[in-house]
């Protein structure tokens, strides 16, 4: 029986106190990764997360930093090395949040936050965590990306700025590190059903439901277990994927 099996790896997944993170989180532990939980301002959240993880058997480390600034994110390997360890896996999901409207009405700064939350994380993580994949001689990064870079719909363009932006470091970096055996895939999620969907009762949206070929939103747990099998050994001959999880809404073609 094949089954995702990360005995024995450990997972970073920054931004892990979102609504996606923590699914993600979950499913990597439960697949047999000990988590580092990242955070930036949700300590509680961290926290809660942390035992939860515990309780599958599993060790989990919390760790908070800016993801869009070097220093924090250098800081953070840091602390990693002196108390824990450093990961083979990366899930680079922290972004931030901001109000979406038209070009002409955007915020410049809102263009500058969301590479620095993109693109920087992306590369600052990199810096800090591929050299240990390197000596490791093996690894998985996998960036959160978004069906919205397919789409360019009204109000989307700066978050499209920045995960386009990513986009283009995420496939140069596959082709500079794959000879280590490390790959970097990106996992591109539509609009997900998330616990906070299921607490108020939103899973359904007509109208956008009605325009996915599967006529219905997808789940985190949908999302997470595309994560799980990209940092699984299942996956060791993907690399530079942009992988739609949407039901559908996008379709990449050659």
């Amino acid at each position: 029986m094949i089954v995702i099996d990360l005995t024995n790896r450990t997972a970073l997944v920054t931004g892990a106190t979102g609504e996606l993170g923590r699914v993600m989180a979950r499913t990597l532990a439960q697949s047999g990764a000990d988590i580092i939980i990242h955070y930036f301002s949700s300590e509680s959240k961290a926290k809660a997360l942390k035992e939860e993880i515990e309780q599958l058997g599993r060790q989990a480390y919390i760790v908070q930093a800016d993801m869009s600034q070097q220093e924090s994110v250098q800081q953070m390997k840091q602390k990693l090395e002196a108390e824990f360890r450093l990961p083979t896996i990366v899930v680079a999901n922290a972004v931030s949040q901001y109000k979406w409207t038209s070009v002409l009405e955007q915020d410049v700064n809102d263009y500058v936050d969301q590479f620095n939350t993109t693109v920087m994380q992306f590369v600052h993580t990199a810096k800090a965590f591929v050299p240990h994949m390197i000596d490791q001689r093996g690894g998985r990064i996998i960036a959160i990306n978004t069906e919205c870079v397919m789409q360019n719909l009204p109000t989307q363009s700066a978050y499209v700025a920045g995960k386009r932006g990513m986009d283009g470091v995420c496939r140069v970096l596959a082709k500079e590190i794959g000879e280590h055996q490390i790959t970097v895939n990106q996992v591109a999620p539509g609009w997900t059903i998330s616990e906070r969907d299921r607490e108020n009762g939103t899973e359904v949206s007509e109208g956008y439901d009605n325009n996915v070929p599967l006529r219905r939103r997808g789940t985190d747990q949908e999302i997470a277990n595309v994560v799980a099998f990209l940092a699984s050994d299942l996956a060791s001959y993907i690399t530079g994927a942009y992988v739609p999880v949407s039901g559908g809404n996008v379709m990449p073609t050659i």
